[in-house]
């Protein structure tokens, strides 16, 4: 059973060649380490003058908003296939160390009494979404053994390359707009400029959302996939891999729920084999 994580994975099947598998274990497709996807997103945040002077309460306790918000559009009627969900933040929560870096953006800055008056008026007055959407797989990510870098213990490390395309970035253009307009709307005002196309409308470099999937894609067909319906490789029957690496989609979702599922699935898969000495 191998469920090291989609990249450790592919970096584990790579670096285990032999005679009989000299592009590495598993890897009669070509296509261990391919078509890697991580979870577009990108981040807006803004003042809000409406949430200014709150009420004195207790801030301790769990932070966060817990407000989400599901894709709500028709493609159809998009540039872009799929969709996002939209994580809500900002308001109060227990003060930390920087906690009011940034109020002479608001007020122009302060001393003594004054500004502590400030820091408590100004003090949550701001609100953010994060979204977080589908990356549709492509052949331009992916992961290969790195041929002169090596760990601590001289096994060779892997080396990435990302793409995204159209469909990323066109998605996180419509995220940064709808954020904005949101924030507008509120009788606010979002922080920083729009992100242009040539700095990917403020998409997050792949990894970054650390929702790392595939590089062990699952199929019914040996010649373009590493694993099959039950996660178990097509030349080692024996091997099975039960992490993020079979997926062959990234959902705007985060996907350790169903990492779980294939796992117990793959599980029970394996005990009835036992028990008929199929395995």
């Amino acid at each position: 059973m191998l469920a090291a994580s989609a990249c450790e994975t592919s970096r584990l099947l790579l670096n285990s060649k032999s005679a009989s598998f000299p592009n590495g274990l598993a890897n009669g497709s070509g296509t261990v380490g391919k078509y890697l996807t991580d979870t577009t997103g990108t981040d807006v945040g803004g003042f809000v003058p409406k949430m200014m002077d709150p009420v004195p309460h207790n801030h301790d306790g769990v932070g966060g908003m817990h407000v989400y918000m599901p894709w709500w559009l028709d493609n159809k009627k998009l540039d872009f296939p799929r969709g996002y969900h939209i994580e809500v933040w900002g308001g109060t929560g227990l003060p930390e160390a920087g906690f009011g870096g940034g109020i002479q953006d608001q007020q122009g800055g302060g001393y003594g009494k004054q500004l502590k008056n400030d820091y408590r008026r100004y003090y949550g007055a701001h609100v953010g979404f994060s979204g977080r959407g589908e990356m549709i797989p492509n052949d331009g990510s992916y992961c290969e053994i790195d041929p002169r870098v090596v760990d601590k213990w001289g096994i060779p490390v892997l080396r990435f390359h990302w793409k995204f395309t159209d469909h990323e970035y066109l998605q996180v253009k419509h995220m940064q707009e709808t954020f904005r307009a949101l924030i507008t709307e509120m009788g606010g005002t979002p922080w920083g400029n729009m992100p242009s196309k040539e700095d990917g409308y403020g998409i997050a470099a792949g990894g970054v959302i650390i929702h790392e999937l595939g590089g062990a894609r699952m199929g019914a067909d040996p010649k373009t996939s590493v694993v099959n319906s039950n996660c178990q490789t097509h030349e080692v029957k024996n091997l099975f891999v039960a992490d993020g690496s079979p997926f062959t989609s990234q959902a705007d979702k985060n996907p350790t729920w169903t990492i779980m599922a294939l796992s117990m699935r793959t599980s029970e898969y394996i005990a009835n084999q036992l028990k008929t000495r199929a395995l």
